[in-house]
């Protein structure tokens, strides 16, 4: 499976990327083409051309919360996505973890040996709890010594479900549910919000 390109279109069939946000989408929309896009992506969409999938991974809705930027990508998502699409999106819901602070979460670990990568994720939380900074720190083996692939810092805003519901009302979607890592086989929170007719 081919990974998720920027501004890419998946039609089923077609080496869409293997993505837990998509197989939700198509749950909900049923069998067939379905063109998919990036929140992200949002902005450099051609004026009118729609979409049946707008999807927001992990990090990004905290992203643009933060940058008091979420509510006009969702607007701009609702005007891109046909009537009855779908804006789907996994979100991180630190509320209550946000009053224990924790300084990192577990490391990610891929392959073995001297091709073994470790993804490390540090966060430097705000006084209040509401923001943090999440700082990715990518390590490889090179030469028997782990080494510093990528390292990427962003800030984030501490979303509850009320307010992330809030911001779908607000940005006029309608059906707007939340599922459960139980209920969508995603790790985080997804959720899905349709396009008014």
């Amino acid at each position: 499976m081919s990974p998720v390109t920027a501004g890419q279109d998946y039609v089923p069939g077609q080496g869409e990327p293997d993505d837990v946000l998509v197989e939700v989408a198509r749950a909900v929309l049923g069998p067939g083409e379905h063109r998919v896009i990036d929140l992200i992506d949002i902005s450099r969409q051609p004026y009118g051309r729609v979409v049946d999938v707008v999807r927001a991974s992990d990090d990004l809705v905290p992203r643009l919360a933060h940058e008091n930027a979420l509510g006009q990508a969702f607007l701009l998502a609702r005007k891109c996505l046909r009537p009855g699409g779908l804006l789907v999106a996994a979100v991180p819901e630190l509320d209550r973890l946000s009053r224990l602070r924790p300084i990192t979460a577990p490391p990610k670990v891929l392959g073995r040996g001297e091709s073994r990568q470790v993804t490390v994720q540090l966060w430097d939380w705000s006084n209040d709890g509401e923001s943090y900074e999440l700082e990715v720190v990518q390590l490889e083996r090179a030469l028997g010594a782990w080494q510093i692939a990528s390292s990427v810092a962003t800030r984030h805003r501490v979303l509850t479900p009320e307010q992330m519901a809030e911001q779908f009302a607000i940005a006029g979607f309608g059906a707007v549910q939340r599922l459960s890592p139980g209920e969508s086989g995603h790790p985080l929170p997804v959720w899905v919000a349709v396009a008014p007719a």
